[in-house]
């Protein structure tokens, strides 16, 4: 299955760091939670603070994208970016062990540009249909 993980606008430089946007690669929803051991790399850097939305009961459906927050400050431009982690597959159940457990990984050049706000409603600007899970 190849599915894209890093649209072409899912990094946006912040003024206390940066967002990226992460899509699921998988053609159904899955729970929130199964998502797992997310790492980060920009330009060649791993990313010590990264923060993720609250799982809890919340789903992950295949059109929408998991927002990561880190402290990094990044500047305008172009930049590498690798990521790695794992998916819980909680309906493939594989073994007495457990669900399927799926790895992932992709590296990507992404261009960070910082989203321009909407009118007078001041809604961000969107490139998709998909919504982001903050």
């Amino acid at each position: 299955m190849s599915l894209t993980i890093l649209r072409a606008d899912a990094l946006k430089p912040l003024p206390d760091g940066f967002e990226l946007r992460v899509s699921l690669p998988w053609i159904r929803a899955l729970p929130l939670r199964s998502l797992r051991d997310v790492s980060v790399r920009l330009d060649g850097t791993a990313v010590d603070e990264l923060q993720g939305p609250e799982a809890g009961d919340r789903w992950w459906p295949a059109q929408d994208r998991v927002v990561l927050r880190g402290r990094t400050p990044i500047a305008a431009g172009a930049h590498e970016v690798e990521i790695d982690f794992g998916l819980v597959i909680p309906y493939l159940q594989i073994a007495p062990d457990g669900p399927l457990q799926l790895p992932f990984h992709e590296q990507r050049t992404l261009h960070a540009h910082a989203h321009a706000s909407g009118g007078a409603g001041g809604s961000a600007a969107r490139s998709s249909v998909s919504d982001d899970i903050a």
